[in-house]
């Protein structure tokens, strides 16, 4: 069996979307197949107004190994700009994660190694299985962070630590990235998926248009200036209150009801 990311949407929560990395013998090593499949997959997302959120997941309870180290042997022996070319489409999956306007859950078990820890940290909400194994694995074959791993880790933990990760190569475990904010939820081994799935369902009542403006602000805020963050939210809080949503969720919470977003 070849490597793919499958694409469904299980029974009972059809406004999610499951993808799941699956390279079966190689635990669910990343290839080039899969970034295309990826690129479109988040394309179709963000076109259909029926999905909610997204969870990102690997098959046979083991999130993803990362690079496959026989194919980047290949790629020593051709031209630099091939390998280089493989990076850039692993780079524009995540900057389609980051740019998609659903909720991204990361469903983890078993290990997020190399670029694999790169994608669960791409997502926007990561849950993790208590046994499950988080680790920068470059240094240790002579290599560097790619997928942005480099880029999420310096910010979601202190410098030095995020320096200790990367150099050390070592593996952390899930529950000690909880206590770092890395890990929102921790679930039983085995259950990774399930608990991603019953966030995901929490997410599908939320208004859509909220979730796409909150994932906006977070990814503006990485960068931007405190003034030009306040001019954003002003932005984003007036359009919001004159969209159908504001007006269902005022009138809602007025009337005590639940709220339902179209």
């Amino acid at each position: 069996m070849s490597a793919e990311l499958r694409s469904t949407r299980p029974q009972g929560h059809e406004s999610t979307l499951v993808l799941t990395l699956s390279n079966p013998g190689a635990r669910n090593a990343l290839h080039p197949d899969m970034y295309a499949a990826a690129i479109e997959a988040f394309d179709a997302a963000e076109r259909d107004a029926s999905l909610r959120a997204i969870v990102l997941t690997g098959a046979d309870h083991f999130f993803c190994a990362g690079g496959n180290l026989n194919r980047l042997l290949e790629n020593r022996a051709k031209d630099p700009s091939v390998q280089a070319a493989s990076i850039d489409a692993l780079a524009n999956w995540v900057t389609a994660m980051r740019q998609c306007s659903k909720p991204i859950i990361a469903a983890v078990e078993g290990a997020a190694a190399g670029a694999g820890f790169s994608l669960a940290l791409a997502a926007d909400l990561v849950v993790a299985a208590e046994d499950a194994k988080f680790v920068m694995s470059y240094s240790r074959v002579g290599l560097t962070p790619d997928g942005g791993g480099s880029w999420f880790l310096a910010r979601a933990l202190p410098r030095a630590l995020a320096t200790e990760l990367m150099l050390e190569a070592k593996p952390i475990g899930a529950a000690r990235l909880a206590e770092l904010g890395v890990v929102n939820r921790l679930a039983k081994p085995h259950g990774a998926l399930d608990a991603a799935l019953a966030w995901a369902d929490d997410l599908a009542k939320v208004s859509p248009n909220s979730a796409m403006r909150i994932k906006g602000l977070v990814n503006a805020a990485e960068t931007q200036p405190l003034a030009d963050q306040l001019a954003a939210e002003r932005e984003s809080f007036v359009a919001s209150l004159h969209h159908r949503d504001g007006l269902e969720g005022i009138t809602a919470f007025l009337e005590k009801r639940a709220p339902v977003y179209k």
